[in-house]
């Protein structure tokens, strides 16, 4: 019996870390899948390691189990940023908002990235902010550092505007407190996260 219910503690807490596509300690925690494609990889599993030449472009982002029909606000968070760049490997981490971009919606289109079973509803949008992609650029360390970078997707309420003004500091940025000051009340939707190292 103690076997049993070792073994289904052990399921239950695997499928809880096999179904989080945020990293471990990230909050908030999303259990949604959010695709990012880059070129033609796509994040296959959460952590899914890619390089800076890969990310140097912005990502397609979509859904694989359902095409969405809001509008929604996508960041791009590195959540382990070097405040050091001359000594990266000292000092402490804090956040880099890479991108911050407004107005996506389902496309009318999906595509078939290879690793992806189902065909990936595409999300698009026309504005490019208020925060343009930036792509991960995390500086070499000794010894090497896969530096995560986290995708939310939040959908927003009808007249949606967010200001540059409002985002605050990209290095350094709070996602709570900006999530208040723009009232963007509900959990994110979906999310997905990447490493990437020098």
């Amino acid at each position: 019996m103690l076997f049993t219910t070792a073994s289904a503690l052990a399921a239950t807490l695997f499928a809880g870390l096999v179904s989080a596509q945020t990293p471990v300690g990230f909050t908030p925690a999303v259990e949604a899948r959010l695709e990012v494609i880059y070129g033609t990889k796509a994040t296959i599993e959460p952590g899914t390691r890619f390089t800076k030449t890969e990310t140097a472009r912005q990502p397609t982002i979509g859904t694989s189990d359902v095409a969405l029909n809001g509008t929604y606000v996508w960041l791009l968070i590195g959540i382990n940023s070097p405040s050091n760049f001359q000594n990266p490997s000292s000092g402490p981490r804090r956040t880099n908002l890479h991108a911050l971009i407004t107005g996506f919606k389902f496309s009318g289109q999906t595509v078939s990235v290879a690793g992806v079973s189902n065909p990936i509803y595409t999300l698009t949008s026309s504005s490019t902010g208020p925060i343009t992609y930036v792509g991960p650029s995390p500086p070499a360390e000794n010894p090497p550092y896969a530096h995560k970078y986290v995708s939310l997707l939040y959908e927003t309420p009808e007249g949606f505007n967010v200001t540059r003004q409002q985002v605050g500091q990209t290095f350094g940025f709070n996602l709570t407190t900006f999530v208040d000051t723009v009232g963007l009340t509900a959990a994110p939707v979906r999310a997905s996260y990447i490493s990437v190292a020098a």
